[in-house]
């Protein structure tokens, strides 16, 4: 029996993506990266308190206590935040032409400003700053469901035939599976794994969802009970589908992994089984003083 324990971690973090989408009136204004050893001014860009969004004018409110800047961060050093950075940029996995910033912000009543650190590291690469991680998880279990996700097989002990009023035992075969997906011109990557079982047996018997996926016998204890065998009443032909119950996480331009809230779940491709009769009859005829006697080789047995 194989039973799949998930823990989960919620780590929250921000990504800023800059889009291409900037008026010429306001062109004058635009960041494009001066990566001296102050860092580079935002500069007339406002967050509203309560939702994250990023506008040129503020939002919700007469005006934004704080003014922003952002600095660069180096790979050879995590310390390092733009003042003396001397190593190659840390990866930005986002897009082309990106580079890899820390984002601070200060009271605008100090002077000098005194800046904290407000979020980072994240990619810029153009003039507006938009929160993208609400938009993807927002859209993340949609894009989840509709995943290649593969709910595995099932496999029958015996197979294809087994007996009426014995144990059948089935299990299935499953295993996590990893996906990258683009969303919102970010690069996701999603990791899904079996964590429940639903077995419809074919003959209105449905068992689940429950978190065993079996497992195989030996041979020689085939006919045994186990948690997920059946018992058929009835001879005939059935069809056995298993629905797997997928648990993911995903993470976003290699950040940290997130769960995604809801469950996928997937069927299998059906499996037949044919379901007989056993008959059992005592004879008192001696085969090798009778050979024509019945249940002897080569003679048919009464139906």
């Amino acid at each position: 029996m194989k039973t799949i324990a998930r823990c989960g971690f919620l780590m929250l973090f921000v990504i800023l993506l800059y889009v291409p989408t900037v008026s010429p009136a306001r062109a004058e204004t635009s960041v494009k990266g001066d990566w001296g050893g102050a860092g580079a001014n935002v500069g007339g860009w406002y967050q509203d308190p309560g939702s994250g969004a990023w506008t040129e004018t503020p939002i919700g409110v007469d005006d934004d206590p704080y003014v922003y800047m952002y600095k660069h961060v180096c790979r050879t050093d995590p310390t390092l935040d733009g003042s003396n950075c001397a190593g190659p940029d840390i990866a930005c996995t986002a897009g082309d032409n990106g580079r890899s910033v820390n984002w601070y912000r200060s009271l605008a009543e100090f002077t000098p400003r005194v800046w904290s650190f407000f979020a980072g590291p994240t990619c810029i690469y153009d003039e507006k700053p938009v929160d993208v991680l609400e938009q993807i998880a927002a859209q993340i279990q949609q894009q989840f469901e509709s995943l290649p996700i593969n709910a595995g097989a099932v496999v029958a002990q015996p197979s294809p035939n087994t007996l009426r009023g014995a144990e059948t035992n089935f299990y299935a075969d499953a295993s996590e599976q990893q996906f990258d997906v683009t969303m919102f011109g970010q690069k996701v990557h999603v990791v899904a794994t079996p964590v429940q079982y639903t077995w419809n047996y074919g003959d209105g018997t449905v068992f689940g969802p429950q978190p065993s996926m079996g497992g195989p016998l030996p041979q020689d204890r085939w006919g045994e009970k186990t948690r997920t065998s059946h018992v058929y009443a009835d001879t005939g032909d059935f069809q056995v589908v298993l629905t797997a119950s997928f648990q993911g996480t995903y993470s976003v331009n290699n950040g940290p992994p997130l769960p995604i809230p809801g469950q996928g779940q997937f069927s299998a491709p059906p499996q037949p089984i044919s379901v007989w009769r056993s008959i059992t009859r005592n004879y008192a005829d001696d085969c090798n003083e009778n050979p024509q006697g019945q249940g002897c080789p080569g003679i048919a047995s009464p139906r």
